[in-house]
């Protein structure tokens, strides 16, 4: 008798319990992709997202599902219902827009795939709730300051994940996290196109190494 496979929602939630840090990595290529995904796993990531705008980026999902089995791979920038049916298609199991897209969060549950829509008002985040999104990515996190987290945090069901992103480095995690942050979406102080292994590796370990230390 087999076990069925974790849902993509509680392998979203045990890895935001274990390390709640996402990797974004915009304009990664095909060619990068294994040793960059593998190098971020060693280091402690368990949630890397390809945005759609980046070179043949179903290509790089398909080969992250593939050679990270132990991460949840996924897509950022999905817009359209037919974008999260292609991630799935390509072995993606978690979905992050920029934006609330209903379209885009009920494609996403209805196939059994993660969902963190963004937002930025507390009325696009209870939508996004209602909908089912499983957390929310609160975008972009210059606009959202602390203060504007603790606000939405005293009135969100207080499970709700939380993760600013945009503009998130190792100096700032401190003040969004004491103000109520899950985690971070990380972006280019983590990759950036033609960054080396070596240096996706030396941040990972340093924004893991950042949250751990960091005072609730």
């Amino acid at each position: 008798m087999t076990s069925s496979p974790v849902s993509a929602a509680a392998q979203l939630f045990e890895h935001l319990d274990a390390l709640p840090l996402i990797a974004i990595l915009r304009g990664i290529t095909p060619a990068e992709s294994q040793s960059v995904g593998q190098a971020l796993v060693l280091a402690g990531f368990g949630l890397i997202e390809v945005p759609l705008n980046s070179p043949d980026p179903l290509k790089s999902i398909q080969i992250l599902a593939e050679h990270c089995p132990s991460a949840l791979i996924g897509a950022g920038t999905v817009l359209t219902a037919q974008q999260v049916r292609d991630v799935k298609a390509a072995g993606g199991r978690l979905i992050i827009s920029p934006n609330m897209s209903p379209d885009v969060v009920c494609e996403a549950v209805n196939l059994g795939l993660a969902c963190l829509p963004g937002v930025a008002t507390p009325s696009e985040a209870f939508t996004a709730l209602a909908l089912g999104a499983h957390g929310l990515k609160l975008f972009p996190a210059e606009m959202i300051t602390p203060a504007v987290l603790k606000a939405l945090r005293a009135v969100l069901p207080a499970s709700t994940r939380l993760l600013p992103v945009g503009g998130i480095s190792t100096y700032n995690m401190a003040p969004f996290r004491q103000a109520g942050a899950s985690g971070f979406g990380i972006g280019s102080a983590l990759y950036a196109p033609g960054k080396d292994v070596q240096a996706v590796t030396e941040a990972a370990t340093s924004f893991v190494h950042a949250w751990r230390s960091t005072p609730t």
